[in-house]
């Protein structure tokens, strides 16, 4: 008897973004920081994201994307957007950014992601 095993390729998905990224020593600082709380913290402050990807999540990938400061401010503002009160649902880190997101100006991170409730 043949008996044929037909095995799905093994896909090994990680809680964070796994797209490439430039291994700066700011973003390499900003990724491991948000990966040590997700190891520590974490577990004690609870799931309770209300958005998708879970806020850790997004600031892990918009540190790899964008570098430590512009993710840096982006991944502030989703945690605070995820308070009482604030947004929920799919919000995804950016690909890129448009020209008005400049370092000198921080507080305008602020509107990523504030019209994606749903």
């Amino acid at each position: 008897m043949s008996h044929e095993h037909q095995h799905a390729p093994s896909l090994r998905h990680g809680r964070n973004w796994a797209g490439p990224w430039p291994k700066t020593p700011g973003r390499l600082l900003g990724a491991g920081f948000v990966r040590l709380y997700q190891l520590t913290l974490s577990g004690f402050i609870g799931n309770s994201c209300r958005h998708m990807p879970t806020c850790s999540e997004y600031a892990y990938e918009a540190i790899a994307r964008h570098g430590l400061w512009s993710g840096g401010w982006m991944g502030v503002f989703r945690v605070l957007r995820c308070g009482p009160g604030g947004t929920h649902g799919i919000d995804r880190v950016p690909e890129t950014l448009a020209s008005r997101y400049v370092w000198y100006a921080p507080w305008r991170y602020w509107s990523i992601g504030k019209n994606t409730a749903g």
